[in-house]
């Protein structure tokens, strides 16, 4: 009988980012960079049909946190930096829980719940 293993935040991390990515390729997005690496950003550097560059933000929450909130001091400074390169900024959260009870980790090659909302096209507008 297999081993009930809890997830690391790095495989957190990383299923959340296997989900957000499949999600931009079937958006169209070409991929120009990844990085997985918890703490890491942007996750994906991606370009459009027009060749538009996108720094794409992904984070990965227990639920119940909320996975559309993000921090908003820290997203003026990414979105700074975005603008130096002439990226836009996409965020992708994520949110996850194990479906036995709140509060359980997830555990490896075991069902999990996830609410997505799909990416959000962060306002590039100077506040």
């Amino acid at each position: 009988m297999p081993m009930h293993r809890p997830l690391t935040d790095q495989e957190l991390h990383n299923l959340a980012m296997n989900h957000v990515g499949h999600e931009l390729e079937r958006l169209g997005f070409e991929f120009i960079a990844v990085n997985s690496k918890l703490k890491k950003h942007p996750q994906f550097v991606c370009i459009d049909k027009k060749n538009q560059y996108y720094f794409v933000i992904v984070r990965a929450v227990m639920l119940p946190d909320n996975p559309n909130n993000y921090d908003v001091v820290w997203m003026e400074t990414f979105k700074n930096h975005a603008r130096g390169q002439g990226a836009k900024v996409l965020y992708a959260g994520v949110g996850l829980a194990n479906p036995q009870e709140e509060g359980l980790p997830l555990y490896l090659n075991e069902a999990y719940l996830m609410e997505y909302n799909g990416i959000q096209n962060i306002d590039m507008s100077l506040n």
